[in-house]
């Protein structure tokens, strides 16, 4: 995953985190938004999404040869 992607990522993460502890969201949306924020981690912090495996897609940055 490319650097940006990755940002996007913890991002995300972070509003889902800043929400649920502010309360903003509760009950099974947050159960559900939580999962979703600790997988968006664990993908930044790997550098690999399984989504995009079995499409080929990467979003890293062409090296120049």
């Amino acid at each position: 995953m490319g650097t940006i992607d990755i940002t996007i990522r913890l991002l995300i993460a972070a509003l889902v985190l800043v929400l649920y502890f502010t309360h903003v969201i509760s009950g099974t949306l947050a159960i559900i938004l939580l999962i979703v924020a600790a997988l968006l981690i664990l993908t930044s912090l790997f550098g690999i999404c399984p989504a995009y495996l079995p499409f080929g897609i990467s979003t890293r940055k062409k090296k120049e040869q």
